[in-house]
C-alpha cells in the first residue's frame, strides 16, 4: 500500500476531535489543579508563580485553619448552605414533579395558558424579580431566617417544564391500566410516574443543588448576620478577615466550597444526558 493510500485510511477527523477535546479538557482542569496546589503553599504567602508552583512543603494544615477560624465560621457557613441546598432540592422535586404531572396528564380549563405563563417567567431575568421577591419576604418577616433562603427556591419554572416534558413521554396505557386497578391520579403519580422519572428527577436535583450551593446575591440580600451566611457569602467575609488577602487560605476555602459541587456532578452526570434525552420536546 503506497503512502497516498495509507493517508486515506488514517482517521484524521477522529484524531482532530480527540485532540480538541483533550485540549479543552486540559484548559478546563488546569485552573482547578492550580487552585488545589496554591492552597497548599505557606500561609500568608503570595500567589505562586508558574516557576514555583510546586511547594517545597505541602501545608495541609491550611484546611484545618479554614475550619477553625472564629472571624469567619466556615463550619457554620457550610451547615447553612447544606441545609438550604437539601431543602431546596427536595422542595423542587416535590413541587415541580406534582406541577409537571398535572400539566402533562390532567385536563382542566386554562391548562395550556397557565403552562405558557410558567414558560414566560423563564424569559424574565432573575434580577428583575429579585426586588419584588425581597419585598414579599420582608413583609412576611423572614429576613435573616432560613425561610428567606429556602422558600423562594423550592419552585422552578424550568423544573416544571423539564418534568412535564418527561411525563408526556410516558405511555398513557399505563394510566389506563392503573385506573382499571382502582388507582387515582395521586396514586398513579406516586406509584408509576415517579419511579419511571428517576433520570429526570436526578437531573433536576443536580441542577437545583448546584444553583443553590453557588448562589451569592440572594443570600447576601436577605441575611445580615454572620451566623446566617452561606458559603458563597462567607468566602467574601473570609477574605476580609485577614485585612490583606491570604491567598493560600483563600484557595483552601475555595476548594472546600467547590468539592461538594464536583461530587454531586460526578455522581449525577450519567443522568444528565439520559434525563434530557428522554424528556425530548414533545408538546
Amino acid at each position: 500500500m503506497n503512502v497516498r493510500a495509507k493517508a486515506r485510511h488514517f482517521p484524521v477527523v477522529p484524531f482532530l476531535s480527540y485532540f480538541m477535546m483533550i485540549t479543552i479538557a486540559l484548559f478546563t482542569v488546569i485552573p482547578f489543579v492550580w487552585m488545589v496546589i496554591a492552597s497548599l503553599h505557606p500561609s500568608h504567602g503570595n500567589l505562586p508563580s508558574p516557576a514555583h508552583l510546586i511547594p517545597k512543603v505541602w501545608h495541609w494544615e491550611n484546611y484545618r485553619v479554614v475550619f477553625s477560624m472564629d472571624a469567619a465560621p466556615f463550619v457554620r457557613f457550610f451547615w447553612n448552605t447544606l441545609l438550604v441546598a437539601v431543602c431546596v432540592v427536595f422542595g423542587q422535586l416535590a413541587i415541580c414533579s406534582l406541577a409537571g404531572y398535572g400539566f402533562a396528564r390532567l385536563h382542566f380549563p386554562g391548562r395550556d395558558l397557565l403552562f405558557f405563563l410558567f414558560l414566560a417567567t423563564m424569559m424574565i431575568p432573575g434580577q428583575v424579580t429579585m426586588i419584588p421577591a425581597f419585598l414579599i419576604v420582608r413583609s412576611f418577616g423572614w429576613l435573616n431566617t432560613y425561610w428567606a433562603l429556602i422558600i423562594p427556591g423550592i419552585s422552578s419554572a424550568f423544573g416544571i417544564f423539564l418534568l412535564r416534558q418527561f411525563f408526556i413521554t410516558l405511555p398513557k396505557d399505563l394510566d389506563d391500566a392503573a385506573r382499571l386497578d382502582g388507582c387515582g391520579d395521586l396514586s398513579i403519580y406516586w406509584r408509576i410516574a415517579l419511579p419511571l422519572s428517576r433520570p429526570a428527577l436526578a437531573t433536576l436535583g443536580a441542577f437545583a443543588f448546584i444553583s443553590t450551593w453557588t448562589d451569592f446575591f440572594w443570600p447576601l440580600l436577605v441575611t445580615s448576620t454572620t451566623g446566617m451566611r452561606t458559603l458563597e457569602v462567607g468566602l467574601s467575609l473570609f477574605k476580609d478577615s485577614f485585612g490583606n488577602t491570604n491567598w493560600p487560605l483563600q484557595m483552601a476555602a475555595s476548594v472546600l466550597v467547590l468539592f461538594p459541587v464536583l461530587m454531586v456532578f460526578l455522581f449525577t452526570q450519567r443522568f444528565f444526558v439520559q434525563g434530557i434525552a428522554l424528556t425530548g420536546l414533545k408538546g
